[in-house]
C-alpha cells in the first residue's frame, strides 16, 4: 500500500500587471514552487500586462508538502528578474476543495521577511535541578536555507530567545547547511506561558541581517514529554501587518489536490479482470460495462477517464482492442459520415491520449524540423487581405511600400513551402510510425469503410484517420508547439500567426479539401493547388500506414521489446574536475545523453555510437546541485555506485529549469524501485578537503539534505503504473456508483427475467468472493451495503458494482 499527492495546475492568464520596464510594460512569466522548489517555469509573454500562458502540468508530490507558491517575474535581459508578485496556496486549502482551486487570486507582495525555507534540528530537554527545572535547547543543524547573499548562499547564525532572555550561536560562514551542535539552557518558571523561539539569521557585515525563518517551541508539551527532538520547519514573521492586495494584478489559476492510498496489485484484480473480459468480448459482449461507463461520465472528466482507461489497457496489452470496441459503439450510433468522431466522445477523447502516449516521438521526428524552420525564419506571413500590414522593404538604395499583393503572394509562396515539406516528411514516415499506432489505424480504416461502403463514401475512412492524426494531433501541436514539448517558448505574434495558418491549411488537407472548408475561408485560396496535392499524398501515405499485417505488427513489437525504451535523450553538460586538492578546478563537455529503461549513455553527436554512462539499476539519487557549486542553478547530480561498489557522483547541467525538472523527474520515475536509493545527499560539491555545503571534511560524511525522489512531473510518456490507473478508475466509478445503479435498473426493468435490485439505500447484490469479514470492525456501513440482493452473477453491471464494494471495504482498512 503507497500513499500518492499529486496536483493538477493549470496556469491561465494575468491581468493588470504592473510595468516593470521603462516601455510602460512588462516581460510575465511564472515560476511555481512546492514547498520553496522551483519545479516549473512558464514561457515569458512579452510586452504585456495581460499575459496569457495556458500551460498545464501535473505534479507528483510526497504526502507531507505544505504549500504551492505562484511567483510573477519579469524577465530582464540585462538585469537581475524582477518580482511582481505572488500566489500562494497551503495544502490545508486545496484539501479542503475536492473539485480544486479555480479562479482569479490577487498577487501579493514579495516580502523578504515571508520568503523563508528549509528546516532547524532542534533537541529540547526539560532537567531537574537544585533550584527548579531548567530547559536547555541543543540547535544541532540546518537545512535548506534561504540563499540571501550574492554568493548563493548565507552566513547563519541562530538566535534563542526565552522568557526575556537572548542567546546567539557562532555564525556559519557561506553555507545553506549548516551545523552547529550548540546548546543553550534557560530556568524555567513555574506555570509561566511563555513560549521558546528559535530565529535563524543570516549575518551581515555591512547591512542589517536577513530573517531565514523561525520555530516557535510550546514549552509546556516538551515539560509534560520532558524531552522532544526532531527537525522543525521554518516559519516566516506573521507579527507584520498584512499588506494589501490588488494593486500587483491578478492570476488566474486552475489547482487540484488529489490524494490516493494505492492497495496492493491484488485488491484491483477483479476489477482489472473484469474491464478486460468486456473488452475481450467486444461488442458482443452480455453486459458492455464500456458504454455504460461512457454514459455515466460527465464531459469535463471524459478526457481523465479516458487517460486512465487508455493507460489501463495498455499495461494490459489491449489497447488496440480497447479503441476498436470505441471506434465499433461510435460507429453503431453515427448516421451520418460528416459527423464521424467530431464529438467529444470517450471514442475521441481515448484516442487523443492513445497518440500523445504512443505518438509523441513520431510527431516530433515528423514536426519537429517545419516547426524550427518557422521560428527561425520569423517572416511576416498573412493570407487575409483585411489583416494584411504593409511594410516598407529596402532594395539597394531605394525604399519603396511593399503592395498588399506582394504580401499576400510571398505569404502564400510561405506557407506553401511548409506545407509541402510537412506533407514530404510526413509521407516519408510510414516505416517511423510505430507500429502500434498503425494497426489501431489499420481497425479504425476497416471498421469505417465496412460501415459506410460505397463509392460516395470513398474518401470517409482517409477523413476518419486524419481527423485524428491531423485535426487532433498535428493541429494542435503546429498550433502550440510548447504544450508539445517542440520548443521551449511560446511564439510571438507574427510566428504564431503563420503557425495558425499552416495548422489550417493541415487541417484542410485533412479534411479531404471539401467545399464547406474552402467555403469559410476563401481567402485561403492561394493555397489550394498545393493542397490539392496533398490530399493525393495524404491518402497515398494513409494507404501505407494501415497496409499492416498481423505478422508484420507483431514482428516490428518484437523488435522494439528487444531495445530498451527510450525515456529522454537531449544535449547536457558534463562537468569534469582537473586535479586534486585545494587547487583542483571544474571544466564541462556538450555531449548528447539519452537515458532508457537500462542505462544513462552518451554520445558526441546524437548520430554517434553510445557509450553506456551509468547502468541505471546503479542509481542512487537524482538531485539537484546548489547554485553556489557552479555559478548555475541549472545543475544536477546522479548519484550512482561503480562496479566494486563505491559511490560516485556525475555533474550535468541543462539549459533551464524546466529541463533540469524534466531530466530529474525521467531519473527519478525510473530509478524508483532501486534498492539502494539513499535518503539524504550533499547538494554541494567536495572541493579541496571539504563539502561545499555544510562544510564537513569527511567525503563520506552523511547527506546533510533529503533527497526528493517522489517529486516528478508526469510526462506522456511515463512507464505506467497499473495499481495507480486502477485505483484512478476505481475512484471514478466510485462517484458515479449511484448513476450505474440507476443504469442497471433501466436494463433491468427491459429484461423479462432477473431481479430489479432497489438499488443504493435499499439492499445490495454481492457476488461470491466480495470482502464481508471485516464489515463489523470498520462501524456502521451505508444501509446500500446492507442487505445482499438475489444473486445475477451474468450481469457484468452487479458484478462491477459488487467489485467496487470490495475495494471500498479494502480502503476502509487501509
Amino acid at each position: 500500500m503507497a500513499k500518492h499527492s499529486s496536483l493538477s495546475i493549470r496556469i491561465v492568464e494575468g491581468k493588470n500587471l504592473p510595468a516593470k520596464d521603462i516601455t510602460g510594460s512588462s516581460d510575465p512569466y511564472c515560476i511555481v514552487k512546492v514547498d520553496s522548489e522551483p519545479i516549473i517555469r512558464t514561457a515569458t509573454v512579452w510586452k504585456t500586462l495581460c499575459p496569457f500562458w495556458g500551460e498545464e502540468y501535473q505534479v507528483h508530490l510526497p504526502p507531507t508538502f505544505h504549500d504551492v507558491a505562484f511567483y510573477v517575474m519579469d524577465e530582464d535581459a540585462l538585469s537581475r528578474d524582477d518580482v511582481i508578485g505572488k500566489v500562494c496556496l497551503t495544502r490545508d486549502t486545496l484539501a479542503s476543495l475536492p473539485k480544486g482551486f479555480t479562479g482569479w487570486a490577487h498577487l501579493t507582495e514579495v516580502d523578504p521577511d515571508e520568503e523563508v525555507q528549509g528546516e532547524i534540528h532542534l533537541r529540547l530537554e526539560v532537567l531537574p535541578g537544585a533550584r527548579g527545572c531548567r530547559l536547555r535547547c541543543s540547535v544541532l543543524e540546518a537545512r535548506d536555507l534561504a540563499p540571501k547573499d550574492r554568493n548563493g548562499a548565507s552566513d547563519p547564525f541562530v538566535r534563542v530567545r526565552y522568557n526575556g532572555q537572548t542567546r546567539e550561536s557562532s555564525v556559519v560562514k557561506k553555507s545553506c547547511y549548516p551545523r552547529w551542535n550548540e546548546t543553550f539552557e534557560f530556568e524555567l518558571e513555574e506555570g509561566s506561558t511563555e513560549v521558546l523561539c528559535v530565529e535563524a539569521w543570516d549575518w551581515d557585515l555591512v547591512s542589517r541581517n536577513d530573517f531565514l525563518g523561525k520555530v516557535v517551541v510550546n514549552v509546556q508539551r516538551v515539560r509534560a514529554a520532558e524531552q522532544e527532538e526532531g527537525w522543525f520547519r521554518l516559519q516566516p514573521d506573521q507579527s507584520k501587518n498584512q499588506r494589501a492586495e490588488g494593486n500587483l494584478g491578478s492570476l488566474q489559476l486552475e489547482v487540484r489536490l488529489r490524494d490516493e492510498t494505492v492497495l496492493p496489485s491484488s485488491c484491483y484484480q477483479p476489477l482489472v479482470q473484469l474491464l478486460c473480459r468486456e473488452v475481450k468480448l467486444g461488442t458482443q459482449g452480455p453486459g458492455q460495462l464500456i458504454p455504460v461507463i461512457e454514459e455515466t461520465t460527465s464531459t469535463e472528466c471524459r478526457q481523465e477517464v479516458a487517460t486512465n482507461l487508455l493507460k489501463l489497457f495498455l499495461g494490459q496489452g489491449l489497447a488496440k482492442e480497447f479503441l476498436d470496441l470505441l471506434f465499433q459503439l461510435e460507429l453503431g450510433r453515427t448516421s451520418e459520415a460528416n459527423t464521424l468522431f467530431r464529438s467529444n466522445s470517450l471514442a475521441s477523447k481515448s484516442m487523443e491520449s492513445f497518440l500523445k502516449v504512443a505518438g509523441m516521438r513520431y510527431l516530433h521526428g515528423v514536426l519537429g524540423p517545419i516547426i524550427d524552420r518557422v521560428f527561425e525564419e520569423k517572416k511576416y506571413v498573412e493570407l487575409d487581405p483585411s489583416k494584411v500590414e504593409v511594410k516598407d522593404v529596402g532594395c539597394s538604395r531605394l525604399h519603396r511600400p511593399q503592395s498588399e499583393a506582394e504580401v499576400l503572394e510571398q505569404s502564400a509562396q510561405t506557407l506553401r513551402a511548409h506545407l509541402g515539406a510537412l506533407l514530404s516528411a510526413l509521407c516519408r514516415s510510414v516505416r517511423a510510425c510505430p507500429a502500434v499506432l498503425r494497426a489501431t489505424f489499420r481497425q479504425l480504416f476497416q471498421r469505417v469503410r465496412e460501415r459506410f461502403p460505397g463509392t460516395q463514401h470513398e474518401n470517409v475512412p482517409f477523413i476518419a484517420v486524419t481527423s485524428f492524426l491531423c485535426l487532433r494531433f498535428f493541429s494542435p501541436a503546429i498550433m502550440s508547439p510548447k504544450l508539445f514539448h517542440l520548443r521551449d517558448r511560446h511564439a510571438d505574434a507574427r510566428t504564431s500567426r503563420t503557425l495558425l495558418l499552416l495548422a489550417k491549411a493541415v487541417q484542410n488537407v485533412g479534411n479531404m479539401d471539401t467545399p464547406v472548408a474552402r467555403a469559410k475561408e476563401a481567402w485561403m485560396e492561394p493555397l489550394q493547388p498545393t493542397v490539392r496535392q496533398g490530399v493525393a499524398q495524404l491518402k497515398d501515405f494513409i494507404t501505407k500506414l494501415v497496409d499492416i499485417g498481423e505478422k508484420e505488427e507483431l514482428d516490428l513489437q518484437r523488435t522494439l521489446s528487444l531495445q530498451a525504451p527510450l525515456v529522454k535523450e537531449g544535449p547536457l553538460f558534463i562537468h569534469r574536475t582537473k586535479g586534486k586538492g585545494p587547487l583542483a578546478s571544474f571544466s564541462f563537455k556538450k555531449l548528447h545523453f539519452s537515458l532508457t529503461t537500462e542505462a544513462l549513455s552518451f554520445a558526441k553527436t546524437p548520430s554517434s555510437k553510445k557509450s553506456i554512462f551509468i547502468k541505471l539499476a546503479n542509481v542512487c539519487a537524482a538531485e539537484k546541485v546548489e547554485e553556489k557549486s557552479f555559478g548555475s542553478s541549472h545543475v544536477m547530480q546522479v548519484i550512482y555506485t561503480d562496479d566494486v561498489g563505491q559511490l560516485q557522483t556525475a555533474y550535468l547541467q541543462c539549459k533551464c529549469v524546466n529541463e533540469l525538472n524534466q531530466w530529474l523527474s525521467a531519473l527519478r520515475k525510473v530509478s524508483i524501485n532501486n534498492t539502494g536509493l539513499l535518503g539524504s545527499y550533499h547538494p554541494g560539491v567536495f572541493r579541496g578537503d571539504k563539502w561545499s555545503c555544510c562544510h564537513q571534511k569527511d567525503r563520506t560524511d552523511r547527506g546533510c539534505d533529503k533527497t526528493r525522489s517522489r517529486v516528478t512531473l508526469q510526462e506522456w510518456n511515463d512507464p505506467l503504473d497499473h495499481d495507480l490507473e486502477a485505483q484512478l478508475i476505481y475512484r471514478h466509478l466510485l462517484s458515479v456508483e449511484a448513476m450505474l445503479w440507476e443504469k442497471h435498473r433501466e436494463l433491468s426493468r427491459t429484461s423479462e427475467t432477473g431481479t430489479v435490485p432497489a438499488g443504493p439505500g435499499k439492499g445490495r447484490f454481492l457476488p461470491a468472493g466480495t470482502l464481508l469479514g471485516g464489515w463489523g470492525a470498520v462501524g456502521t456501513l451505508p444501509a446500500a451495503l446492507t442487505a445482499p440482493l438475489p444473486p445475477a452473477p451474468e450481469d457484468p453491471l452487479v458484478a462491477l458494482l459488487g467489485v467496487l464494494q470490495d475495494l471500498r471495504v479494502s480502503h476502509s482498512f487501509s
